[in-house]
């Protein structure tokens, strides 16, 4: 590992194996033909590290593998799209997690095989790892079962480092919506959340009153709201952002993109209005093709981007 890095994801590393097209399925042994179909890389923690990496971040990643096909094939693509991969964990005898994503331009569906996603604990990060970078980033915080307990001291070990977190908590396969969650916000620099997300775990009635709710615990709170753009929120201040358009081709790993995106310019020093533009492009130019990575955008894509729309 280097001696320093710019952000440290832990969480979620698995393929997704995207399927398009008449994805629908049909039971009594139906057979439809699909558009295309891609095996590629998976997992919010693995996708919010490669679009780091794609901006420029010295990007490292810590999460649990299995010794198999997918496992090998995780590492490779990582390391080869610049992701550190020294912190992933090799488990014999666990399968590593896989996705299979029906995607539509507009929407898809998740079917997900756990695996080794959840087997990550506290006490399997390197800690020279954790004390080498600015920002420590939890991706699919209610999937991480194993590494959940630990995570209020490791959180307080990076703060005290100097250093900065964020959450985005992902679904909520249970539907309780806490998990710890509630008490780890007060040392959780950015909170990213999606609208729904956001208020099933603030209990708030509307995407606004949810980012101030949980404002209150975090330091920054971001909803990402797809075609309505985002709303950002930390103490009293709120800044809404339009969506970026493109045409999209499959919007798997958008969100992700975004967080990438977010995390770049924040701890480039920027304001709020300014992190969350980016990040809405980098949210966006990511489904341009089929995956979560493919269409990952440079940092210099995206201020074009953003000049050409000025």
């Amino acid at each position: 590992m280097p001696d320093r890095f710019d952000l440290l994801v832990l969480g979620d590393v698995n393929p997704d194996l995207i399927l398009v097209g008449d994805v629908e399925p049909a039971f009594g042994q139906v057979e439809r033909i699909v558009d295309d179909a891609r095996l590629t890389v998976g997992g919010s923690g693995a996708i919010v590290a490669c679009g780091a990496a794609r901006l420029g971040l010295r990007a490292a990643i810590c999460g649990v593998v299995g010794d198999d096909v997918f496992g090998r094939f995780m590492r490779d693509e990582l390391e080869r799209r610049g992701v550190d991969v020294a912190g992933l964990v090799v488990e014999p005898g666990r399968p590593t997690g896989l996705t299979v994503v029906l995607a539509r331009p507009h929407d898809r569906a998740i079917l997900t095989r756990p695996g080794a996603i959840a087997d990550l604990r506290a006490d399997r990060i390197d800690r020279g790892g954790v004390d080498a970078a600015r920002h420590v980033h939890v991706a699919s915080y209610f999937l991480q079962d194993a590494l959940r307990p630990g995570l209020h001291g490791l959180f307080e070990r990076v703060r005290a480092n100097g250093a900065t977190t964020s959450v985005d908590p992902n679904w909520d396969p249970s539907e309780r919506w806490d998990d710890g969650l509630l008490e780890l916000l007060p040392l959780t620099d950015v909170f990213l959340p999606n609208a729904e997300e956001a208020i099933r775990i603030s209990g708030a009635a509307t995407q606004e009153a949810a980012a101030r709710t949980l404002a209150s615990r975090a330091r920054v709170v971001v909803v990402k709201a797809g075609s309505d753009g985002a709303i950002a929120a930390s103490g009293d201040e709120l800044v809404r952002a339009p969506a970026a358009t493109v045409e999209p081709v499959d919007a798997t790993g958008a969100g992700d993109a975004f967080d990438a995106g977010f995390l770049a310019s924040r701890l480039a020093g920027d304001p709020l209005e300014r992190s969350l533009a980016i990040a809405n492009a980098c949210g966006a130019l990511s489904t341009r093709a089929l995956g979560g990575v493919d269409a990952q955008p440079t940092l210099d894509e995206v201020l074009e981007w953003l000049e050409a729309r000025r």
